[in-house]
């Protein structure tokens, strides 16, 4: 019998997503599932009772009814000590659940013989996870919507315009974190025609930063700030000076800040302070994503926007609700993505399988135990450390040199002896019609090898479709076996060989159409 989805309207404050989308219910119902609505769950994202019943799923009129008849319940929010009161016993739960956070609640969920799997407790390190990686997905949207925000407040232009009634000088904004949020937030202020710096404690971030149209600004002191699972570290005294002072500077000189700095687990780190913001322009705007937990700011009031020395400081901790329909939909396909895993077979049963890497790190409690923190994630053996250990003794065992290069000198010359050999051979016995084409075959081979080798990799894969359609020039050859001489209409080709023509042109066609047709869409990932 298929397990009944469950989705209840989320009861915090100002909490406007909802778990899942018209659009996805249509998905899980054919994974199997049935699906369950308290009424009024999607009012905040746009989503009406009445889209919800013609997707297919059945909307409940009370939160009572909903989670007491629903074995598999999905939500946003970290739910209250009242709605796991109203729980079935033995029921699954997927949603944020922060457990190091909350150990009270992962308590009243194990008396409950639950099975709880924390969406944000995702390995995400692993690349298959990325499709339900909803802390990515939040975290985007939370980016976009700061850099909204911050123009809201912000009394000018973000791109510079040259008018009749002046000139006006582009924004400049400062990003403090680039991690997913702060990503969103540089590409989102670029697009808008400002001038984007940032800065991020992990180095190898910098090219992202460039790549969306920002400026990374690298602070004068060297130390590594990777941390476990995608995130930062906390930094060395000395980082955290020089850091500060890189920042003294930034806000002196920018209209506006963004900060996103957060570590999982601990307090957001205190960048910018009471000094630096009264050392800013007045009418600058400070957008602190992380004001939830503190905030970046010294200055910052979590839940408000207010006004200090001149400059407007917002501490929305909504942002993702401030876009809810956009929120629910990346969060419930996210979710979606997971039912897949946990319903392979499409019965709409789960499995919640604890030797899949991916669902261990999930799964906080199963079956009324509590299973947080899972073990490391087990990482595939590398044999490249062994294969270049093996050189230096390869090496030694030729005496007579090259032996350290891939291939062995011995080798290579034989492999050059039977090539020359193969020309030779062509070159004394082949027509003179042959030996022509021949050489321009060659030719080609050596021109096209040399400049696709020059060509910058993240152009291979429309290269390489244009080179698809390009090379489809064998369609002339087609269309002239197809075509009868101009002298001789009598001399067609035979049956075979016109068969092989036509079928050639066929090809042909496919392969010129769908490759301008891949480069075109290709193209227009690298265009604003």
């Amino acid at each position: 019998m298929p397990q009944i989805i469950g989705v209840p309207k989320e009861t915090a404050a100002g909490e406007k997503r909802v778990a899942t989308v018209p659009e996805v219910v249509e998905k899980l119902i054919k994974l199997g599932f049935a699906v369950r609505l308290q009424s009024g769950a999607g009012d905040g994202a746009n989503c009406s009772d009445d889209s919800y019943r013609a997707a297919g799923a059945e909307v409940v009129a009370t939160a009572a009814e909903l989670w007491s008849g629903s074995d598999i319940v999905l939500k946003v929010g970290v739910p209250t000590a009242e709605e796991v009161g109203l729980m079935r016993e033995g029921g699954t739960l997927i949603g944020f659940i922060w457990p190091a956070q909350n150990p009270e609640l992962m308590q009243q969920l194990a008396a409950k013989k639950a099975t709880v799997l924390a969406i944000d407790s995702l390995p995400r390190t692993l690349s298959r996870a990325q499709k339900m990686d909803a802390l990515t997905s939040q975290a985007g949207v939370a980016g976009y919507r700061a850099v909204i925000e911050a123009a809201n407040a912000f009394g000018r232009f973000f791109n510079g315009q040259i008018t009749a009634a002046g000139k006006v000088p582009p924004a400049k904004v400062f990003i403090a974190g680039a991690g997913v949020a702060g990503l969103a937030a540089i590409g989102t202020a670029a697009n808008l025609g400002a001038i984007v710096r940032a800065n991020d404690t992990r180095a190898e971030v910098a090219d992202q930063v460039v790549s969306l149209g920002g400026e990374f600004v690298k602070v004068d002191y060297e130390e590594e700030g990777s941390g476990g699972g995608g995130y930062a570290k906390v930094m060395s005294e000395g980082f955290q000076q020089a850091q500060r002072e890189m920042y003294a500077k930034q806000a002196r000189e920018v209209d506006i800040i963004i900060t996103t700095a957060l570590i999982p687990g601990k307090p957001a780190p205190r960048l910018i302070t009471a000094e630096m913001v009264q050392s800013m322009k007045p009418g600058s705007v400070i957008v602190d994503m992380a004001a939830e937990r503190g905030g970046n700011c010294e200055l910052t009031e979590a839940g408000k926007a207010v006004v200090k020395h001149g400059v407007t400081l917002i501490g929305y901790t909504d942002l993702n609700s401030r876009l809810a329909k956009q929120s629910s939909t990346l969060y419930a396909t996210n979710l979606f993505r997971l039912a897949e895993e946990l319903c392979k077979t499409k019965d709409g049963v789960i499995n919640v399988n604890m030797e899949d890497d991916a669902i261990r790190g999930l799964t906080v409690i199963k079956d009324g135990g509590i299973t947080w923190p899972p073990p490391p994630v087990k990482q595939a053996a590398a044999p490249r450390p062994a294969a270049a250990a093996a050189k230096p003794a390869e090496k030694k065992g030729h005496g007579h040199g090259g032996g350290g290069g891939p291939i062995p000198a011995k080798a290579l010359a034989i492999l050059f002896g039977v090539g020359a050999l193969a020309f030779w051979f062509i070159g004394a016995y082949a027509p003179a019609a042959f030996l022509g084409h021949f050489t321009v075959f060659v030719l080609a081979c050596f021109i096209g090898y040399m400049v696709v080798w020059n060509v910058t990799p993240a152009l291979h894969t429309p290269l390489m479709s244009v080179t698809n359609a390009i090379s489809s020039i064998i369609c002339i050859g087609a269309l002239v076996q197809v075509a009868p001489p101009l002298q001789d209409v009598a001399g067609r080709p035979g049956g075979w060989i016109l068969g092989l023509a036509v079928t050639g042109i066929a090809l042909t066609a496919i392969n010129m159409f769908g490759g301008f047709a891949v480069t075109r869409r290709m193209l227009e990932m690298f265009r604003k």
